[in-house]
């Protein structure tokens, strides 16, 4: 598995794998390719199709130009690239328009980019490849008296404490701004922010609807700042960057818990969030939905009973339900926009996180399927999905509400 550097990606929205990988591999072409011309950019399957919804242009462009370079762009929405759905082509060009570079990339998800030629070398591993698996990391874990939370510092050594962090900073930031903000997201749906009006309606509830309507527009707020391009953590993706930093500014409010705690929650939803990224996909466009809201709701289900105290196979037993109660979860955004269903499902799945938290905790941790079950399951379901379900903004809710 890679490290959690890898995983929690600080950047901008609206998309991890439509704008934060895009940006990064231009960023990358430019640095190997600093003389040309001109530019192109060929962009393939989903990243075509939903490519200007996801701003996916805006990002290129804003690369060429710091370097006072153009770059013309081509949208192959129906050629699709072998190793994975989000391809891009760069190219350099020169003064007689001849190419004299060119290199594909691919945007796997999370905001990470894999160079064509390069895919069996992606992966820089951090942790030995015998713990690669949930099943794997308990027995470890159990064996040694380990937290999940110490199981990740272990590997990854005490410096990343700093970077998580800085993690859980823009995380508050993000809420915080977000709360602040009201007006139209940008991108011509003219969706109105939300958590701002959620959250005063929600201060003044009572019992426990009020507690957990918090906890809505916490990551409401956070959706809403990553859908106005707003500088937010993939939490495995920008799509559902929401739901764990909603949950934790929660619990953090009403436990009144101290930031070291929340920090090692990370490192917990972290662990969870990798072994997916190591065994499946977060990427929408390879998995649909499931592989991001539904593994965003995994990590916040086991962050969540960390927090509450649980044990090693309660919180695997909570981020389980996480994963399992959305498999199927297509991604089928509104004009390629990450607003319409992406903000109300990251809402809603920071609810069913403390949801499956209090379901574990009632229990002893034991169950009849596995993380590791569900992972397979997952991927399974979402290789069978067409490709209208995935990213394409070509059937589902992206299809009946474009009509309307």
């Amino acid at each position: 598995m890679e490290s959690l550097r890898e995983l929690y990606r600080i950047g901008y929205g609206p998309s991890s794998s439509h704008t934060m990988g895009p940006r990064a591999a231009a960023t990358d072409f430019l640095k190997l390719h600093p003389q040309g011309a001109r530019y192109e950019a060929d962009l393939f399957g989903s990243l075509a199709a939903t490519g200007k919804g996801h701003l996916t242009d805006k990002a290129l462009r804003e690369v060429f130009a710091a370097s006072s370079k153009d770059v013309e762009i081509v949208w192959y929405p129906d050629i699709e690239k072998p190793f994975h759905p989000n391809a891009l082509t760069l190219r350099e060009l020169g003064n007689d328009g001849s190419p004299l570079a060119e290199q594909t990339y691919y945007s796997v998800g999370g905001g990470k980019i894999v160079r064509e030629g390069e895919e069996a070398e992606a992966s820089s591993s951090v942790y030995p490849k015998q713990y690669s698996k949930m099943r794997q990391i308990l027995d470890y874990c159990a064996e040694e008296g380990l937290q999940l939370w110490e199981f990740a510092l272990q590997f990854e050594g005490q410096e990343i404490m700093a970077y998580i962090e800085e993690v859980w900073t823009v995380m508050s930031e993000a809420v915080e701004n977000g709360l602040n903000a009201e007006g139209v997201l940008p991108g011509g749906l003219k969706l109105a922010r939300k958590a701002s009006q959620y959250n005063s309606k929600a201060s003044e509830f009572t019992g426990p609807l009020g507690h957990t309507a918090l906890a809505l527009s916490y990551a409401l707020a956070v959706s809403e700042e990553n859908a106005g391009g707003g500088k937010i953590v993939t939490a495995p993706t920008c799509g559902s960057c929401g739901v764990l930093p909603g949950v934790l500014y929660y619990l953090a409010k009403q436990y009144k818990l101290p930031k070291v705690k929340i920090l090692r929650s990370l490192l917990t939803a972290g662990i969870i969030g990798n072994v997916v990224k190591t065994n499946g996909s977060i990427s929408g466009a390879e998995v649909g939905c499931q592989g991001e809201i539904g593994v965003a709701c995994a990590m916040a289900s086991a962050a969540a009973t960390h927090l509450l105290g649980g044990t090693i196979f309660q919180i695997e037993y909570a981020a389980e339900m996480g994963l399992e109660h959305h498999l199927g979860l297509t991604c089928d955004p509104m004009r390629g926009l990450v607003q319409i269903p992406c903000i109300e499902r990251n809402a809603l799945a920071a609810m069913r996180s403390l949801d499956h938290c209090t379901y574990a905790l009632l229990g002893d941790g034991r169950h009849k399927v596995s993380y590791d079950n569900v992972i397979e399951v997952m991927m399974e379901t979402g290789q069978a999905l067409p490709s209208l379900y995935r990213e394409t903004s070509k059937g589902g809710l992206a299809k009946v509400l474009g009509s309307n």
